[in-house]
């Protein structure tokens, strides 16, 4: 009697089939963008380099002021555009936490950002003067978005999200990674990060930050780090840090000289991080407590100038 060849033809297909299935490995991307550096680590089938960059150089197009065919330059120039969804989502955010901090956070103080020369060239003398006449075109209450219009009070009124760009950056890098299935992956741009699932040891993610001799673990989290010290100069022997108060339109005093912010999104970290650095301990702790989900660590200056810690309990 003949025998059937199907089970050896079923055989050989899965054979074949097994063979053709890429084994799931860590791959790295990394590189520029908004003139800071990119760090992706991802479990996958295959490396995503160019999907990956696609990605960024769309956002780039999207929210970075310094590119002259993006959104929000041609917003800040008053050309005629319509933002994207993009750009919705990050204004939209931006908006919220300038109610939440009482507009100490606040994306329109660029002119105070040049001013002090922590954007374009600023200026030697600097005054309350100058200071009050730049007040009259910052102000998070003097633009709106109608539609896909971003419509503001006064023309000379420029938007600048560098402090909330590179967090949501990371969002929508992970949302791709997300969309392959991919369950394992660390998204760093700038400093930032978001973090899901395992790395290639098998444990959550090991995040180091500056000035601090722990590590954190993340798991399925974003972190955000903000400071001042790195971005800062000295003048007449007093130092001018990076962040400013958009309500005084002065370089915020703080004794806070560093905040890692923990939540679920890095849009929200990266934005509260800033605005963290432009208010005092207890100012930025209440606020911090009152948001669910969020964790911190701040890194301050006792009235000795020793280096303490804050830690939310729920950080590592």
């Amino acid at each position: 009697m003949k025998k059937s060849g199907i089970p050896f033809c079923f055989f050989v297909f899965i054979l074949f089939f097994s063979s053709c299935k890429k084994e799931w490995v860590y791959y790295e991307s990394s590189g520029e963008i908004f003139k800071t550096s990119f760090h992706i680590k991802y479990k996958y089938n295959r490396a995503l380099d160019d999907e990956i960059k696609t990605y960024l150089n769309r956002f780039d197009l999207s929210l970075n002021p310094f590119n002259k065919n993006s959104i929000i330059y041609k917003v800040n120039h008053n050309e005629p555009v319509e933002v994207d969804d993009w750009f919705i989502a990050v204004f939209n955010k931006a908006m919220e936490v300038s109610e939440i901090s009482g507009g100490a956070y606040d994306i329109t103080c660029t002119p105070f950002v040049n001013l002090w020369g922590f954007g374009t060239a600023g200026t030697d003398s600097v005054n309350q003067e100058t200071i009050d006449s730049l007040k009259q075109f910052v102000g998070y209450k003097k633009v709106r978005l109608e539609g896909r219009k971003v419509v503001k009070d006064d023309p000379r009124l420029q938007l600048n999200a560098s402090s909330i760009a590179k967090g949501y950056s990371c969002d929508v890098i992970s949302e791709l990674l997300d969309s392959h299935g991919i369950t394992d992956y660390l998204v760093e741009i700038g400093g930032e990060i978001h973090a899901k699932g395992k790395n290639p040891k098998g444990v959550c993610w090991q995040i180091e930050i500056p000035e601090r001799t722990n590590v954190v673990e993340l798991c399925n989290q974003s972190i955000a780090t903000s400071g001042n010290y790195r971005n800062y100069y000295v003048k007449d022997e007093k130092k001018y840090g990076h962040t400013i108060n958009a309500l005084t339109g002065y370089p915020a005093e703080s004794n806070i000289l560093s905040v890692s912010v923990i939540c679920s999104d890095c849009m929200t970290a990266d934005a509260f991080a800033t605005t963290f650095m432009t208010m005092d301990l207890d100012k930025a702790i209440n606020i911090a407590n009152q948001i669910p989900g969020m964790s911190y660590i701040f890194i301050y200056a006792d009235l000795d100038g020793n280096l303490k810690e804050t830690i939310n309990p729920v950080c590592p």
